[in-house]
């Protein structure tokens, strides 16, 4: 399979896209280089080869920084993992921006109350950055935790969404 990549400016810095041919997100986040993409992925779904061009789901990216913060919410991704994971993905998207949980919320949320370590391991699994929002989950204490594009990045696209929220 060969994937499509696409960069996008934002505010953040470079955000950086790889879809498949049919526009799946495979992976995401905040970089100008297509290998710190492909890095994130399992080899299931690794792509042998990417080209340059454009994904439907720049447009989101942009519509999101614009204030539409919903706009990610319909973006189509691809992930591939075990039950728990996959699971845990699913339940990512549907935390509300400016709500973020705490990973032991986040752990409860999933059913498994007990199972915070293997809630972070989803976070931090978590490929399609953004479109998968990882980053609405934070420590017991509220405090960023860790974030694959860094705990500066988190950190703004935290304060964006609660400014929307209020």
């Amino acid at each position: 399979m060969t994937a499509i990549v696409q960069f996008v400016d934002t505010p953040d810095g470079p955000f950086g896209i790889v879809a498949d041919e049919g526009g799946r997100v495979l992976a995401s986040g905040w970089t100008a280089e297509a290998a710190a993409l492909l890095a994130r992925l399992t080899p299931s779904i690794r792509p042998a080869a990417v080209e340059p061009g454009e994904v439907a789901a720049a447009d989101a990216v942009r519509a999101y920084y614009a204030g539409d913060l919903a706009a990610i919410d319909g973006v189509e991704v691809l992930q591939s993992g075990g039950e728990f994971h996959l699971l845990g993905w699913r339940r990512l998207r549907s935390i509300a921006p400016g709500q973020p949980l705490t990973y032991q919320e986040f752990a409860a949320a999933l059913d498994r109350p007990t199972a915070v370590r293997a809630a972070a391991s989803a976070c931090a699994r978590n490929a399609p950055a953004l479109f998968v929002p990882c980053h609405r989950v934070l420590r017991s204490n509220g405090a960023m935790g860790g974030f694959a594009w860094g705990v500066d990045v988190k950190r703004s696209l935290l304060a964006r969404e609660a400014a929307q929220a209020a």
